[in-house]
Formats: structure tokens, sequence, C-alpha cells
């Protein structure tokens, strides 16, 4: 079946569309300020490489986080646990006070958010443009997992991986 889409909005709304469908994990990317935690939901987080270990995430353009990561070379990934999406919605939210009532610790000098299922303390290795967005690809340097299951997102909604029945 052939389609053409002839408008930029008929092709962004297909696009919106088609990765609403795509399961992503949900996590906060996080950075200090002096001894001020910043942090936003990422939708865009991927493994890069094994060897040597790296991930990638993508930031608005224009968001205070990115200017704090172009600063400080340095940036954490708290990979949200089922369970966490009151905390997902919270750091997507604009403004100052999305720390507000959150358990956390420095982590390599990087908020470390309680209870998440993953962290990743990141040494920027690369910043490339990507339309509305930059993607810093981060050097792993110090990983943990918890071995809970993640939170994820799919068809705008929160969710969990399960493993089909008879798998190990």
């Amino acid at each position: 079946m052939d389609s053409v889409m002839t408008t930029p909005e008929q092709r962004a709304t297909a696009f919106r569309e088609v990765m609403a469908g795509v399961c992503t994990p949900v996590s906060v990317v996080t950075a200090m300020d002096g001894d001020r935690p910043h942090g936003t939901t990422v939708s865009a987080f991927a493994s890069l490489s094994l060897n040597p270990p790296m991930v990638l995430v993508a930031l608005d353009r224009a968001s205070e986080l990115l200017a704090l990561v172009r600063r400080s070379d340095r940036f954490g990934v708290n990979v949200l646990a089922d369970g966490q999406s009151a905390l997902a919605k919270q750091f997507a939210r604009k403004g100052s006070a999305k720390f507000h009532g959150v358990r956390w610790c420095p982590a390599g000098g990087l908020p470390r958010l309680d209870g998440a299922s993953g962290w990743l303390a990141c040494e920027v290795s690369g910043l490339v443009d990507g339309g509305d967005h930059v993607i810093a690809i981060g050097a792993i340097l110090d990983a943990d997992a918890r071995g809970t299951a993640p939170l994820t997102y799919h068809q705008r909604r929160f969710g969990t991986h399960t493993a089909f029945r008879g798998q190990p």
C-alpha cells in the first residue's frame, strides 16, 4: 500500500502515531548546578556501545538541563522503575521545582533518584545536533542495576515489560 504524505503536518502526525507504537524506557536525565539538582524526563534514551560502554540521550535544544550538561560535561541517567510514573510526570513538567519532595542522593557528583531500576553516570563524549534536540553521547563512568522491572511508555500510557510465559 503506497501512501504519499503531501504536507509537513501530515508527516508529523503520522510520525507521532508511529512513535506512540514504540515501547520506550522512561528515564530522567540529571545534572548539578553547584549544589542544586536539575533533571528532566526523556523519551529518547538508548544503549550505543558496549566497548566502550556508551549511551545516548536526546535533550531539548532550549532546555536548561542541556546548558548544564554542556558546562559540566557530565550527566546522570535514572532508568525509572515500574511504579514511578508520578516521578516521570513530575520531571516532565516545566519549572524549577521538579526535585520538590523527591528522594535523591549525590552519586559521583550527579543526582541519583531513589528507587530507579538503573543508574548511569556519564561523561559527555559528544554532542550532535538532531532537529529541535541535541543528542548527548555519554561514556559510562558508573553503572548500577537494581533488577526491578522498568517503567515503559507505549501508546501514550505508562506500563512495564512482562516476559512471555516459559521464558527464563
